[in-house]
């Protein structure tokens, strides 16, 4: 395998729906006979895609399916897709939590997993008694592990309840201790899914820098499953992009961030169109990318187009074209508007566009409200929830402040020293 740690050749992991085991005795004879052939699983040729949002004929889904890819000794890997794309199922396969259907895993050196809350530790036992367990599952001797135990009790803070069974433990101490028993017992191999959503903002920026630490320095290989973007954007080299239990992507952490961000798009949700328009009225909102593309996910630090096309009979009178921006917690954010008359003095129809600079609006979830209106006499048109975006969180400052209130607005301040 060379520097290769992990690799994966056409992988695939069938299930069957409903009920607990393979239903029929038939099945299972049928399967046994298969399989004393040499032949594969005769329910794997009916097993059907792993789409969550569909109604499927068969009682068989493919949970993972054809899955190939390598990752070398001291990459970071970031797997990433939406809730449904089979990355824990993957992730469980690496770990031998489960057995494949189909295909092989090559893995080289120890693997230390943290799939889930309380994953590998007894409820039993106290986080000392655990600690220990743990090394002992890595194949560690006692003098490796004692020499290591400080530094896991250090860095998890629960020293005041290491002498306290952990099943007694919240939520968040027992991630804390779980990802510091994996992270310092120096396995070959570290695997994390999406358990360090459960620790603090303070913990999470500690794992963090301990990933990172365990890659670069020590040489060792992390895969990493995140919703994050901009945790894997920042600590993964390498991305790979999980969609109904195949690999969709396989590159550049950038190139694969960008690629899931991209899938996410809704046409619906971009853009809206009046059916049955009165003389003065909004026809068409569209949100655009800088490309004139149509979007809803945005960077950061990339522009929003909103496009508006109206029409307008009586362009005597003082109409206002105007949106307010709010968040996913309705507030109000900011408000930006143009008089009708300062654009024509025509009757017709009007494509507007207003643009929200980059770097303004903080990643969170946004619907503009929009209005043609004479302000405090007259409303032409209003439209709420017609549209929405995303600003995406892909490695700005404010991931390690996920799950705290920052505000909505970033402001560039010009700071000095004096």
């Amino acid at each position: 395998m060379s520097d290769v740690a992990i690799r994966v050749e056409n992988l695939g992991k069938l299930y069957r729906l409903g009920e607990i085991g393979t239903g029929t005795l038939s099945h299972d004879l049928n399967r046994a006979w298969a399989r004393l052939r040499g032949k594969e699983d005769p329910f794997a040729k009916i097993g059907e895609t792993n789409d969550r949002t569909t109604k499927g004929s068969s009682d068989f889904v493919w949970s993972l399916k054809d899955v190939s890819f390598e990752v070398k000794q001291g990459e970071v890997l970031g797997i990433i897709g939406r809730n449904g794309a089979g990355k824990s199922t993957l992730l469980k396969v690496l770990s031998k939590v489960t057995a494949p259907t189909a295909g092989r895993v090559k893995v080289k050196g120890r693997i230390a997993s943290l799939l889930e809350v309380g994953t590998g530790f007894h409820p039993e036992l106290t986080g000392r008694e655990n600690i220990f367990l743990n090394g002992a599952i890595l194949g560690m001797t006692k003098a490796e592990i004692r020499s290591k135990f400080d530094e896991i009790v250090d860095f998890s803070g629960v020293e005041r309840y290491i002498d306290t069974p952990v099943k007694r433990y919240s939520s968040g101490m027992y991630v804390r201790l779980a990802f510091a028993v994996a992270a310092f017992l120096e396995p070959e191999i570290l695997i994390v899914d999406e358990v360090l959503a459960v620790g603090d903002a303070e913990f999470q920026k500690k794992c963090l820098g301990r990933m990172k630490d365990v890659s670069v320095n020590d040489g060792r290989t992390v895969l990493f499953v995140s919703h994050n973007m901009g945790a894997v954007t920042s600590l993964c080299n390498k991305a790979l992009v999980m969609g109904n239990g195949q690999v969709v992507f396989d590159g550049g952490v950038q190139q694969g961030v960008d690629y899931y961000l991209r899938q996410g798009n809704s046409a619906t949700a971009g853009s809206y169109r009046n059916e049955d328009p009165k003389p003065n009225d909004i026809l068409r909102v569209d949100l655009l990318s800088p490309a004139l593309e149509s979007q809803t996910n945005f960077y950061f630090n990339e522009d929003i187009i909103l496009q508006v096309e109206v029409v307008i009979s009586d362009p005597e009178k003082n109409y206002v074209l105007g949106f307010r921006i709010k968040d996913q917690t309705e507030r109000n954010v900011f408000t930006s508007q143009i008089a009708i008359q300062d654009i024509t003095d025509q009757a017709g129809t009007y494509t507007v566009q207003a643009v929200i600079p980059h770097s303004t609006l903080v990643p969170n979830r946004y619907t503009p409200i929009l209005a043609l209106h004479i302000p405090n006499v007259e409303v032409a048109a209003y439209l709420e929830d017609s549209v929405s975006f995303e600003i995406e969180e892909t490695g700005t400052d404010f991931f390690q402040y996920a799950g705290n209130d920052y505000g909505c607005v970033f402001v560039d301040c010009k700071w000095s020293l004096i």
